[in-house]
């Protein structure tokens, strides 16, 4: 089975081929751009599978759909909310949300497998999918959260929130008034439940607010340190793998 990823970040690339690879398969070509992807077509067999992220450095992939007829299978891998991507996922293989899970990368394999032998490979409609990125669904985020406090329930506004982390099974919201709440949900859901143009998972313990930074600091192994306004408790550290959506993020 030949396999190639159409990635611009080059650690996420390198990351995905890992992960590829580590579940039995090879990863034959990996691809950083539209002009990259198009020379590389021109010249070379179409692979049976495509990871395929939607935002590329120079413009979105699907104009490498627009300059080559590709019969390959496609896996997106991509940024987008999920919610915008309903509308076209019955037209492709399968969808992976950014940071791709390894157990959800097996089963869009298996799935690419299980259509591979019918010769059941979908179609794509990709002008259908870039009308549903400029005009994406609506979706409502979340604006409080509700604790209990002793007998009492409180309800915090999700903009008095510095950042929400997990710590010992337990998932938290810390707030303007530099207080700690015990939230029942997980840091997962979290995540889905936020506008990101608010909030931003900067590693596995930690979504943290936009308006909350105060100060970003180069730190070692090409990492950020943030300092976090009215947050002092630890050391606030975005992920190698995550630096560039998050400097893409506060732009």
């Amino acid at each position: 089975m030949k396999i190639i990823i159409i990635e611009d970040e080059k650690p996420a690339a390198r990351l995905l081929q890992r992960k590829v690879e580590k579940l039995g398969y090879t990863v034959n070509q990996m691809l950083h751009s539209v002009e990259e992807a198009l020379a590389w077509f021109q010249n070379n067999q179409q692979p049976d599978l495509i990871f395929l992220d939607i935002q590329l450095s120079d413009g979105l992939s699907f104009e490498i759909f627009e300059k080559v007829n590709i019969s390959s299978a496609i896996i997106f891998t991509t940024a987008y909310d999920e919610y915008a991507l309903r509308a076209f996922k019955l037209n492709s293989i399968d969808y992976l949300l950014k940071p791709i899970d390894e157990d959800d990368l097996e089963l869009a394999i298996a799935k690419f497998k299980k259509h591979f032998q019918s010769n059941n490979i979908a179609t794509f409609d990709f002008e259908a999918i870039k009308r549903l990125l400029v005009n994406p669904i609506e979706k409502e985020y979340k604006t409080r959260y509700s604790v209990k406090i002793g007998n009492q329930i409180k309800i915090i506004p999700t903009e008095n929130a510095v950042c929400f982390y997990s710590e010992n099974k337990g998932t938290y919201l810390y707030s303007n008034e530099k207080r700690d709440y015990l939230l029942d949900v997980s840091l997962e859901n979290i995540e889905a439940e936020l506008n990101p143009k608010d909030f931003f998972r900067i590693n596995r313990k930690y979504v943290i607010a936009l308006k909350a930074i105060e100060e970003i600091q180069l730190y070692s192994n090409s990492r950020l340190k943030l300092i976090l306004k009215n947050f002092t408790s630890e050391e606030i550290i975005v992920a190698r793998e995550r630096v560039s959506d998050f400097k893409a993020w506060i732009n």
